[in-house]
Parts: structure tokens; C-alpha cells; sequence
């Protein structure tokens, strides 16, 4: 018998690639399921960091904000009202600009304090609290980026515009449109201990 033509060891070679086959369907599998874990986790701390960002939105404009538009508000008296959130105004003379003047007229601002990163020079920085006991806070920077001032007074909400009704008041009054002041606000919540993966960033137009 030619030994060139025999079938000896036809098995093994089958065995062997039947085996290579099942190594490589499994592998694939495997990573599959890794993959889709770590996506499942990407995304559950994204949107933990979006949360907490969304989260210092309503807290810096609904609570914040109309403190700051008061006349005898200081830096101090807004850090002791919000004992709990360990409220940081690092920048506290630029923040008082921006809520009261255009942005080109901004002269008490640095470079960093005008750029759009939250996370850069903020205005305002303080912390919401974590998922659970045993992980950490995050830590929401805000900054405002650009303010297009209103024509009605800040401090009262009192609209001065005149009607523009005649003495005798018979006339159809020509009643002039009130616009708000319009903020535009960028908001940074990160995961505390150094974790920058857990970030989420938003940018907000907030009218007063």
C-alpha cells in the first residue's frame, strides 16, 4: 500500500479542527459577554455622573441662582446656607459680573474663567451624595459662559417697561415684550477619588 494515499490519522486532524472550532466559538462568546458587561457598566456610570449633573441644574438654578440676585448676599452667607453640599465660590467677584453684566464687559474674569470648561475655574462647585454607603459622592462644577441681561429689575422682578397707554387711557396701549435675562450655564458632575470616567458634562439656558 502507497503510504502517501493512506487515511491514517484522518481522525486526529478532524479531532484537532473540530476542537480549534470549539476553542474559537467559545472565545468569541466569551468576549461577547465581557464586552456587554463592560458596556452595561460604562453606561450605569454614565448615567449616574448625568444625574448627579442634572441634579446640580436644579440645584444651582432653582436654589442658587435667586440667592445670588439679592442685594446684601455674600459669599459667606450663601456657603452657610448650604452647610450640607459643601458650597466652594472660589470666584465669587467674576460670578457677581457675569449675572449682572453682557459678556464682552466681563473685567474681572481670567482666561480660564471664561472658557466653557466646567471643570476649569468653575464658579460654583459642591457635592451630591453617592448611590450607596460604600461608594463615594460626586463633586458638580458650574460655570456661566455667556449673559445676555434682561430689561426687567433682577433683585424684584418688577417689569419697568412702560406701557405706553395715552394720558386719557383710550388709546390701544403699545405694550413693549419683557425679556428675561438669558444665562447660559455649563454643568460638570464627576465621580470623586479620581475616578474621571464617571463624567457626565451639560450645557443649560437659564432665564431670569
Amino acid at each position: 500500500m502507497d503510504p502517501l494515499r493512506g487515511q491514517g490519522g484522518a481522525a486526529l486532524v478532524t479531532a484537532l479542527m473540530l476542537t480549534m472550532l470549539a476553542l474559537v466559538i467559545a472565545m468569541a462568546l466569551l468576549y461577547s459577554v465581557t464586552m456587554g458587561t463592560r458596556v452595561s457598566a460604562s453606561h450605569k456610570r454614565y448615567r449616574s455622573a448625568l444625574a448627579a449633573a442634572q441634579g446640580g441644574v436644579e440645584l444651582f438654578g432653582g436654589e442658587l441662582l435667586p440667592l445670588l440676585f439679592e442685594p446684601m448676599m455674600t459669599r459667606q452667607k450663601l456657603k452657610s446656607a448650604f452647610p450640607l453640599i459643601d458650597l466652594q465660590l472660589p470666584q465669587y467677584e467674576c460670578l457677581q459680573e457675569k449675572l449682572t453684566m453682557p459678556t464682552a464687559s466681563w473685567s474681572r474674569c481670567s482666561e480660564t474663567q471664561l472658557s466653557a470648561d466646567p471643570g476649569d475655574s468653575p464658579d460654583a462647585t459642591f457635592r451630591l451624595g453617592s448611590d450607596g454607603p460604600l461608594e463615594q459622592g460626586f463633586l458638580v462644577s458650574t460655570k456661566i459662559v455667556d449673559t445676555v441681561p434682561g430689561n426687567s429689575d433682577k433683585n424684584s422682578a418688577i417689569d419697568y417697561l412702560d406701557n405706553g397707554a395715552s394720558v386719557a387711557g383710550k388709546d390701544e396701549a403699545i405694550r413693549p415684550e419683557h425679556m428675561a435675562g438669558i444665562y447660559n450655564i455649563s454643568m460638570q458632575g464627576v465621580r470623586e477619588g479620581g475616578n474621571s470616567r464617571e463624567k457626565a458634562d451639560l450645557s443649560v439656558l437659564y432665564a431670569y
